[in-house]
C-alpha cells in the first residue's frame, strides 16, 4: 500500500505599495513645484533623435543644491543614459558625500502628448535602489508625463520593493 501526503511548503507573501497622486505640479509643495519646473527646464535639452521621446530629471541634495539631468541617445544601441541615472552619477560623481534627498521626473514625446504619470524604467529604479542603500535614507520621487497628474513615490522601494543589493554578494 501506498500512501501520499500532500503537504504545502508554499508562503505567500503580499507587497503593498503606497503612492500619493497629485492633481497637477500646482497642488504639489512649493519646493516640489520649483523641482519639477528644473526637471521640467532640462527635458527640453535632452538629446532623443531615434525615441523623440524626451525626459527630464531633477534631483535635490541635502545641501539644497540640484542637479539636473535628461536622456542622451546613442545611435550605437544601448550607449545611451536615461535622465534619472544622468543626474543621479552626476550628483554622485560631483557631490559624493551628499544625500539625495527628492527626484522630480518627467516626459514629453515629440509624437503625442503623454498625460500619464510615468515612472523611471528597471534600470533606473535599480541604480535609485543603489543610492538608497548607499546613503541609508530613501529618495522621494515624484514623476509625471508632459502634463497632468503627478505621482509620489516616498522611497524607490516603492517602485522597485525586492531590491537587489550589496547584501546579495
Amino acid at each position: 500500500m501506498t500512501s501520499t501526503t500532500n503537504i504545502s511548503s508554499v508562503k505567500k507573501i503580499t507587497i503593498e505599495t503606497h503612492l500619493e497622486v497629485f492633481e497637477s505640479v500646482d497642488t504639489l509643495p512649493k519646493d516640489i513645484q520649483e523641482l519639477m519646473n528644473k526637471a521640467q527646464q532640462a527635458r527640453e535639452n535632452a538629446y532623443a533623435p531615434y525615441s523623440h521621446f524626451m525626459v527630464g530629471a531633477a534631483i535635490k541634495l541635502d545641501s539644497g543644491e540640484i542637479v539636473l539631468g535628461n536622456n542622451q541617445e546613442n545611435a550605437a544601441f544601448p550607449s545611451g543614459l536615461c535622465a534619472e541615472r544622468v543626474a543621479a552619477f552626476h550628483a554622485g560623481a560631483t557631490y559624493p558625500d551628499a544625500i539625495l534627498k527628492q527626484m522630480a521626473l518627467t516626459v514629453r514625446s515629440l509624437n503625442h502628448t503623454v498625460a500619464v504619470p510615468t515612472p523611471p524604467c528597471g534600470a533606473c529604479r535599480q541604480v535609485l535602489a543603489e543610492y538608497e542603500v548607499k546613503q541609508r535614507s530613501p529618495i522621494a520621487i515624484y514623476f509625471m508625463g508632459e502634463t497632468g497628474k503627478v505621482v509620489k513615490a516616498n522611497s524607490i522601494k516603492e517602485l522597485l520593493p525586492l531590491i537587489f543589493d550589496n547584501s546579495y554578494l
